[in-house]
């Protein structure tokens, strides 16, 4: 359980949901953890205390990585406070759904900034560092959405299959320096936004999902956490599904 010791990731969004569970996991298996929060300041500190009484390190960091000054400033932050950067966890992303006709341009920019942009800077930013150290693991969270598309959801889904461009065109370039670049991809998962949903609509729901159930954070996080580590080596490039079968 600690084959990521000595090790020093990232989370971006770490400080709720997919995030929080990611950070938590990686931790527990041996890691300093960086909880990257962009308005949350208060359940990232929660995230680090959690991190903490595991006995890691770990501190909570500000930015809103859809700017490359800040994703910069981000990774440097890591540096300076870890030493190295092994692991990046690009999970940072929003939401802005509607039909395509209602849809504002400043919805799709919006979302496309946080999440496609965002890991490109972040990713960019932590290339570097492990170029250097000839080692790092890039794992990026999309979605179903991405792969299958979702009505109302332009902008998600296009911001989340653009990642798995992203994911593959990385995965080459960085394959010879020792660094591995994957993809996880989540479907309906139970988080607060799920949570609200209607329980009539939460069934309707689990019928399109051979398993017959939702996921959690902690199913994300656990194949997070394999791509993060040593068993993974030999894996890149790859859309790894998290979805109890929704998108097969």
């Amino acid at each position: 359980m600690l084959a990521l010791e000595g090790k020093v990731a990232l989370v971006t969004g770490g400080s709720r949901g997919i995030g929080r569970a990611v950070a938590l996991e990686l931790a527990r298996r041996g890691a300093e953890v960086a909880v990257n929060y962009a308005h949350h300041a208060e359940a990232a500190q929660q995230v680090v205390a959690e991190i903490e009484a595991l006995g890691r390190r770990a501190v909570a960091l500000p930015a809103d990585v859809g700017d490359a000054e800040q994703a910069a400033a981000l990774v440097a932050a890591v540096l300076d406070a870890c030493g190295r950067l092994d692991i990046l966890v690009n999970n940072a992303g929003i939401v802005r759904d509607n039909l395509l006709l209602r849809m504002q341009e400043s919805d799709w920019d919006a979302v496309l900034r946080v999440n496609l942009k965002g890991a490109f800077n972040t990713s960019k930013a932590a290339v570097r560092p492990m170029m250097r150290q000839h080692f790092g693991r890039i794992i990026n969270i999309s979605s179903v959405s991405g792969l299958m598309g979702q009505v109302g959801q332009a902008n998600y889904a296009a911001s989340k299959a653009g990642l798995i461009g992203l994911t593959k065109s990385m995965a080459r370039e960085l394959a010879a320096r020792h660094i591995t670049v994957n993809v996880v991809a989540p479907g309906f998962i139970m988080t607060d936004m799920t949570a609200a949903l209607d329980e009539s609509l939460r069934e309707r729901l689990r019928e399109f999902i051979p398993l017959g159930r939702f996921g959690t954070a902690e199913d994300v996080a656990g194949a997070v956490a394999f791509l993060a580590s040593e068993e993974a080596a030999y894996i890149t490039g790859v859309v790894l599904p998290v979805d109890g079968g929704l998108s097969m």
